[in-house]
């Protein structure tokens, strides 16, 4: 990993350099739509995410650590530094958009995957029903149930 002089004998990660261009894996909106997201976890702005940054974002968010627990995502120094040591350098913007690229690689494209999910938007919500999509899930897999287990379903979801 590179390092660059920031002052007074400190330095800072820098990201290495991709040698494929990872730009040319997305198209112009989709590379503009990753830029906004990543300047919404740059909370500090210095061109770089870290521990902190993604503190700082799940807290605008308004998701405290208490609230991402109780919903069985513990937000931890632990879960956040695990986060940032999943990229093999400083997450800078192309580092940012290579990591998407690999973790989308071999996924449907996404007009494929928006018209899969609108087989179950009945109503033409853009919205996605839970209990719904649970219950056509379990009839294409074809498990048995019940009046009983359809209303569980519906209040635990709803």
């Amino acid at each position: 990993m590179s390092s660059r002089k920031v002052g007074a004998g400190k330095t800072k990660k820098r990201a290495q350099r991709a040698t494929s261009n990872v730009f040319a894996m997305f198209d112009q909106a989709q590379i503009q739509e990753f830029k906004e997201a990543f300047n919404m976890i740059d909370q500090n702005r210095d061109g770089f995410i870290d521990k902190e940054d993604l503190g700082d974002m799940l807290a605008s968010l308004e998701m405290s650590y208490y609230d991402m627990y109780a919903s069985g995502k513990n937000v931890t120094d632990q879960y956040l530094e695990g986060m940032i040591n999943e990229a093999p350098g400083a997450i800078n913007f192309t580092m940012f958009l290579t990591m998407f690229g690999e973790k989308l690689t071999g996924t449907d494209p996404e007009d494929v995957i928006k018209n899969a999910f609108g087989c179950f938007d009945e109503e033409g919500t853009d919205s996605l029903h839970a209990s719904h999509f649970l219950i056509s899930c379990m009839q294409i897999i074809k498990v048995e149930y019940d009046d009983t287990t359809l209303m569980n379903i519906h209040t635990q979801l709803c």
